[in-house]
Order: structure tokens, then sequence, then C-alpha cells
């Protein structure tokens, strides 16, 4: 099998990834990179860049009833949640080709499939050996795994932010950052949105008087943030689900038209092999060592 050989292979093509991969490159470095999804990041893709297209249209929302509590200005306006998701696209969609076609320019290889170290400085991705001086893991985070009976059923964040239609009642799993901005662009887009938090304490990391008072104005938008509520199992029923949740008065069932996983997010480690189990089968015990 043929190797390539580089001085560099970035696995990733998010933000991190790309500002590595182009700035080696523009110092006369031989590069790679690695991604099984569409190049471009979780930031352009899957996260940041097209929350914020959700949360421009939220703000208007919110500027208005907030000027019209004062009288300075009349009449409602909707979201039309479709449109915003077709205007989300226009910019989300662009980026995979326009990344592709920036590495080609730059003489940059890319390689589509996930990437699996075979040795200290090798890899495989599509059949092929990668070989380089350095490499660097830029590949951004996935939702943990949540031990929750019937976790498999719950929505990820991707999910949501590509949502065609918004559900009548979404749950949020987890209280961090992500449940928070998803639970208020849920609710000021009309839907009716339930929190789940296992602790009493949402956002642990966070200051905990802004954290009290971030807990204060969501339930003040119609927001049911349940602290120290563990979410014991999740299931289909109909069209819908189910969720078990204990709490202080409790076990109880709460039924949503959609359940999300926003429990927090960990780096996508296991599929790249990074123990050399593998690798250390093939040498042997002796050269193992």
């Amino acid at each position: 099998m043929t190797t390539h050989t580089y001085d560099l292979i970035v696995i990733g093509t998010g933000t991190a990834a790309n500002v590595t991969a182009m700035g080696c490159r523009k110092a006369g470095w031989s590069v790679a990179v690695i991604d099984h999804r569409p190049f471009g990041g979780t930031c352009a893709l899957r996260g940041c860049d097209p929350k914020k297209m959700l949360i421009a249209a939220t703000e208007v929302i919110d500027s208005l009833q907030r000027m019209g509590a004062k009288d300075t200005v009349q009449g409602d306006a909707d979201i039309d949640w479709p449109a915003l998701q077709r205007h989300k696209r226009s910019f989300t969609d662009p980026v995979p080709g326009k990344r592709e076609q920036a590495y080609a320019k730059q003489g940059i290889d890319a390689y589509h499939g996930r990437a699996r170290f075979t040795g200290r400085d090798t890899v495989s991705v599509e059949g092929k050996t990668l070989k380089a001086r350095h490499i660097v893991i830029a590949a951004g985070a996935e939702p943990v795994k949540l031990p929750i009976e019937g976790a498999e059923q719950l929505a990820l964040s991707d999910d949501f932010l590509e949502l065609e239609q918004l559900p009548s009642h979404i749950v949020l799993i987890g209280g961090g950052y992500i449940g928070f901005e998803f639970a208020h662009i849920a609710a000021r887009a009309g839907a009716k949105v339930t929190i789940l938090n296992r602790g009493e304490q949402p956002l642990r990391r966070f200051d905990p008087d802004l954290v009290e008072l971030l807990v204060e104005r969501t339930r003040a938008l119609g927001v049911d943030v349940r602290l120290g509520h563990e979410v014991k199992a999740v299931r289909r029923s109909g069209d819908g689900f189910e969720v078990d949740v204990q709490g202080s008065d409790g076990l109880v069932t709460i039924e949503a038209d959609l359940a999300v996983h926003s429990g927090g997010r960990a780096p996508p480690l296991a599929a790249l092999d990074l123990d050399g189990r593998r690798y250390r089968a093939r040498q042997g015990p002796a050269d193992a060592r």
C-alpha cells in the first residue's frame, strides 16, 4: 500500500483546523486535512453560525416586546420558522464547497472519511495510509453519552438546528448554554419549552449571580426550568415522546413533541484509536513494548 507523506496532517476542518492548515501551508509545509463530515466544522455548519441566524430573528421579537411594553411600538410579529431555516441555509450550505475549493487552491490535499491512527505518525483514511511529521487533532466535539434509558431516541443539537417545522412542545435535557440558547430561540418562536437539569445549579462554571438572573429571565419568558430533576428514561409515544423525570416530588412523566439532548459535549476521540490497540495487535507483544 502506498504511503502519502506530509509535513502536517490536520484531523478536522473547523475553525482551528482551517487556521492551522492554511498557516502551515503558507509557510511552505505540505499539508493534508481529513474530515468524515462536510467540510467546515461545527461552528460554521452545526453550531455558532446557524445558531446566530436563528437568534437574529428571535432578537427582533424580543425587541418588539420590550418596546411594546413601553407603548413605543405597536403591533405583533411572528417568526416564519421554515423561512428562517431557508435563510439560515443560504449561509451554511455553501460552506463545504467553498472550504474544499480553498484547500485545493492552496495545494492542501483533502480526504473525506474517518481518520484512524495506525502508528505514532501514521493514520489511515479512505483505504490510504498517510504519514506526517506532525498530526493535529482538531476534530471538535460531539454530544456526550447520557446514562438514560432510551437516550438514543433523543434529537441532537444538529437536529434542532435543522428542524423544518418547530414542534409545539420541546423538552431540553441538560441546562448548559446549549439548552438555554435553544430554549430562548424556541420560546420566542412560539414553542412551549421545558428545561430539565439534573443539578440544582445550571451552568456551574459561570458566574452564579448571572446564572440566577438568567434562570429568572428564562422563566419569565415562559420556559419551564426544572432544576434538581434527573431524567431516567425517554421513549417514543405515538408521534411524540415521554420523558420520565425524578424530582423532589417523585417520578413524573412529561409528554413532548420533541426531546433534545443538550447535556454537554466531549472530543470525539474513540474512533481515532489513540491508544493504539489495533496498531499494537499487528506489531505483536515484543514490538509493542
